[in-house]
């Protein structure tokens, strides 16, 4: 039995794309709620005020994403699991990794950067998904609000490389 059965307390079977559709979301609710309680700790640990700053900022994004999300559910007729996102957990465990280490503020910055364009590259991939399979199920509102979303992460994904190449990177490399 998957966790996805133990949790509705139903037997589900990868037979329709509304039952990966269902899947998919409960993972994107589940890392978005994560990504919440992580992001206030990874602008504290900054020591870029314009990082810290992204990351405060993206926080607002992200508990729209999770309104967002609980939106789609409700419009596709789907029910939240509660099931945690290991992938998720180990992303922002890895993003703790780098708050807790020893060194030079301006290379932690740098690493902070990395791990959170990880977490970028995973809602993308995510919300990529789950917006095709909306949009092919003919839902085409639930589409509208996912893609919303997605194009979020696709701009804070440019943010950050934005940060990191024109300022981070350089003040980690000793060139700044």
């Amino acid at each position: 039995m998957s966790w996805f059965e133990k949790i509705l307390g139903i037997e589900m079977t990868l037979d329709n794309l509304e039952n990966v559709l269902e899947m998919q979301l409960n993972d994107l609710h589940s890392a978005e709620t994560q990504l919440i309680s992580a992001l206030p700790k990874m602008a504290a640990a900054a020591k870029s005020s314009a990082l810290a700053g992204a990351f405060r900022s993206h926080l607002a994004e992200t508990r729209q994403h999770k309104s967002r999300l609980e939106k789609a559910f409700r419009l596709l007729g789907k029910r939240m699991s509660g099931e945690k996102c290991d992938a998720m957990a180990g992303l922002i465990s890895e993003g703790q990794e780098v708050i807790d280490m020893k060194g030079d503020s301006g290379v932690k910055d740098a690493a902070l950067i990395a791990a959170a364009q990880r977490v970028e590259h995973y809602e993308i991939a995510g919300y990529g998904t789950v917006r095709a399979y909306a949009e092919l199920l003919g839902d085409d509102q639930a589409a509208k609000i996912l893609q919303r979303t997605l194009d979020e992460e696709g701009q804070t994904d440019k943010k950050l490389t934005q940060l990191a190449e024109s300022m981070i990177n350089l003040d980690a490399a000793g060139e700044a």
